[in-house]
């Protein structure tokens, strides 16, 4: 009897993990990027499904497009008022450490604005 009530706790708890997978944030792909987040700056950087973004912070708005390749975004501004040096598009790698937190490291970027907010923590609103 104790060792049919052990192995229905431990498939109990194999249960419990498998569901709290399926339930958890998306860690890669466009899925794990999309939605709205703002930084430390107070930019709002919207990040939508269909592979377009638009951000406004306190001296500019900004939109464009990006794509996804597993852990990497490349980001192209193509609208708004860009700053100085930001034509050309940028690629970071990202990560979601928790539910409510994206972050980002350039990995080859000439616009020095986009990389002081883009490398920032974003939290989503």
């Amino acid at each position: 009897m104790k060792i049919q009530h052990s192995f229905q706790a431990i498939l109990a708890g194999v249960l419990l993990v498998l569901v709290n997978a399926c339930v958890t944030t998306p860690r890669s792909g466009a899925a794990a990027l999309a939605g709205t987040w703002t930084n430390s700056l107070g930019t709002v950087w919207t990040i939508k499904s269909d592979g377009t973004f638009d951000v406004v912070n306190p001296k500019r708005h900004i939109w464009g497009k990006y794509t996804v390749a597993s852990d990497t975004i490349t980001i192209q501004e193509t609208g708004g008022k860009a700053a100085k040096g930001c034509k050309g598009p940028g690629v970071y790698k990202f990560s979601r450490p928790n539910e409510n937190t994206l972050t980002f490291t350039m990995v080859n970027d000439a616009c020095k604005e986009r990389i002081k907010n883009v490398t920032l923590p974003w939290h989503q609103k």
